[in-house]
């Protein structure tokens, strides 16, 4: 895995989300934060995610997408449940995944963070592949960028988001890393 220099990772399926934009200048990346996603809800392996990325989601398919009709989100990675990443955003660019935010006094977090979801959900554990894909993505991301933390996205967005949840290892995580 190597990462040029725009951002793109190689070796990994790109697929481009018009959801980014440029981070402020100068700002460098400091921050991985780390989500969960299934769409719908508890369900894995479709494209809907992908959809959801690329504003494609057909709301028809399902009760729960009117719920997030128009909302206009993205990460940087995808980590599939199989341990496949697909990038979403260039690490160079703002990716819209952690909304209002805030991390030791900073706001604004998509500002300076990369942005990894792991197909997943709140009520089951992840993957072993999962975990080697993350632990692999993350070791390159650090020695990449100057990454000074690693979160979950409810430690940036307590009052509102739960993810990675409650089945996600932390110190396995770290260990690894």
């Amino acid at each position: 895995m190597k990462i040029d220099a725009n951002g793109w990772l190689s070796g990994v399926r790109r697929i481009v989300s018009p959801n980014c934009d440029a981070r402020p200048p100068g700002t460098p990346v400091e921050l991985l934060v780390i989500h969960n996603i299934s769409l719908p809800p508890g369900q894995f392996g479709g494209e809907e995610i992908v959809r959801l990325f690329t504003n494609t989601l057909n709301t028809a398919d399902h009760p729960y997408y009117e719920q997030i009709r128009g909302l206009k989100v993205s990460a940087h990675f995808l980590v599939r449940r199989d341990g496949d990443i697909v990038q979403f955003v260039a690490c160079g660019k703002r990716a819209w995944h952690a909304g209002a935010s805030l991390w030791q006094g900073r706001p604004r977090c998509n500002d300076f963070s990369i942005g990894i979801e792991l197909e997943g959900s709140d009520e089951v554990p992840f993957d072993e592949r999962q975990y080697g894909s993350l632990v692999r993505l993350s070791r390159r991301l650090k020695r990449t960028y100057p990454i000074r933390s690693i979160v979950g996205h409810a430690d940036i967005a307590p009052e509102r988001k739960t993810d990675p949840g409650p089945y996600f290892d932390w110190g396995r995580y770290l260990n690894n890393l």
